[in-house]
């Protein structure tokens, strides 16, 4: 059996290009880092001279700066755990447990798990839902102050901009909203740390007024994986309780390789970043007049989509989106970020290669031509809205049993159940299961996917009666 490293060493000498995250797309050249597959030599810990990320003096010190200036905050400070981290640091450092707080229903998993934690109330904001292409759209920010007025001992707000799908909020107006009830507003955007670099994209929500901003550096940009951001701003946020929060929830040894590709990337972005990005939305553009020539497949680009994120529509065609998947990936090597019902993603950074964007041109012009025209008729279901009866930490108390899917119809969920990606949930523990979650499970399984959360297939976890 092929050691780990075996197997990531034969699959860097192949062929297969991805169209998914880490940003650097496998191109060490892209920062003139090659150190090789493992860089044991450059692995070390908190010794003299290297600083260390909990009590930042020197070097780190100064990294953290460089990237606040870049991303326009008042204080960043790096992450090595991933965007959850920060994610989990920024909501516990702005809420007391208990507290009330308002999220968007198509959060990250993590936030609901912040939420569980701080045994949070959770109110939901549904984004809009974009008919035409059965995807969620924007957090409207009428919705916003809407639900502000319903619930005025909110103690925070958390959005997610842009979505997994590369959906952007209009964050100025939604912090605007916020701000006159003296709350602060966290932006998850994990998936915009490529925001603000070139006029094709938005600006980063720092800009925009936002007190607690998550970047996850890895995502979009040539960093390793695990490597973010979280930016500190105004003065609505206890910002000694969010380090702290930071400090007991990193590791205690932080890699000294995912800090000094963070430090490499910012420092890059800071030197070169204008004259790369325009290269990357001269390609970018390129690529999209090229895909919006397709006939039966289809290029997504409804209103508010940032551009890096490529969505090949497969409705109205013969196949799903989880098997264009597959095709790209058997007879064209090409690995998208992910699949859903109808659609694929293909994730786009500054470490892609005009070949690579190529590669993705030539292979859904070929599929493109070998679909069949097919009036869709699949039912599609939008994000589900179930009734919520007890919290997750109400339900964590509850007497459990594992039913199918098919006679948990009224029951009262006792288990988070989502896809994976993007890892946003279709119900979460307290909330009552809903015709509506059991067809969208259902949907999902028909068309090949893993419903991650449940106990065993084609069963969920209940409130035992």
């Amino acid at each position: 059996m092929e050691t780990l490293y075996e197997m990531l060493r034969a699959y860097a000498k192949s062929d297969y290009y991805g169209f998914h995250m880490p940003g650097h797309k496998r191109n060490d050249k892209i920062l003139g880092l090659n150190t090789g597959l493992l860089p044991y030599r450059l692995d070390i810990t908190e010794i003299e001279g290297f600083d260390d990320l909990h009590h930042a003096r020197g070097v780190l010190k100064d990294a953290q700066m460089i990237a606040q200036d870049v991303y326009g905050a008042e204080e960043s400070h790096f992450l090595i755990n991933g965007s959850t981290v920060g994610i989990l640091a920024a909501i516990f450092g702005c809420t007391k447990k208990g507290d009330r707080i308002l999220m968007a229903r198509n959060c990250h998993k993590s936030v609901y798990n912040a939420v569980y934690m701080n045994e949070l109330d959770a109110k939901y904001l549904y984004p809009e839902y974009i008919e035409e292409e059965s995807i969620s759209g924007r957090v409207s920010e009428d919705e916003v102050e809407r639900q502000l007025s319903i619930y005025p001992d909110i103690k925070a707000v958390v959005i997610v901009s842009p979505t997994y799908d590369g959906v952007v909020s209009n964050i100025r107006k939604i912090a605007e909203s916020v701000h006159k009830r003296g709350i602060p507003l966290i932006v998850d955007e994990a998936h915009g740390a490529h925001f603000g670099f070139h006029p094709v994209f938005p600006k980063n929500a720092n800009v925009y007024g936002a007190d607690i901003v998550i970047h996850s550096l890895h995502k979009t940009l040539p960093a390793l994986t695990q490597s973010g951001l979280l930016h500190i701003n105004g003065c609505l946020v206890e910002r000694d309780k969010v380090r702290r929060y930071l400090s007991m929830l990193q590791s205690s040894s932080p890699s000294y390789i995912l800090m000094s590709g963070l430090d490499a990337c910012i420092r890059w972005l800071k030197k070169d970043a204008a004259e790369v990005f325009e290269s990357y939305a001269e390609m970018l553009n390129e690529t999209r007049e090229r895909l919006r020539k397709l006939q039966n497949l289809h290029l997504m680009e409804p209103d508010g989509l940032e551009p890096s994120k490529i969505l090949i529509s497969t409705k109205n065609t013969d196949i799903s989106g989880s098997k264009l998947l597959m095709q790209l990936l058997d007879r064209f090597h090409l690995q998208m970020e992910m699949a859903s019902v109808h659609y694929v993603t293909a994730m786009t950074s500054v470490g892609d290669k005009k070949q690579g964007m190529k590669r993705l041109c030539d292979a859904l012009e070929i599929l493109d031509k070998e679909r069949i025209y097919q009036p869709y008729s699949q039912k599609m279901v939008s994000l589900p809205r179930p009734e919520k009866i007890f919290s997750m930490s109400e339900m964590e108390r509850k007497e459990k049993e594992t039913v199918c899917w098919d006679r948990c119809e009224g029951k009262i969920a006792a288990e988070m159940v989502y896809v994976y990606p993007p890892g946003i949930p279709l119900i979460v523990p307290g909330e009552r299961i809903s015709l509506d979650v059991i067809e969208c499970v259902k949907l999902y399984e028909s068309c090949g996917f893993i419903i991650e959360g449940t106990k065993e297939e084609k069963k969920i976890q209940i409130e035992r009666d």
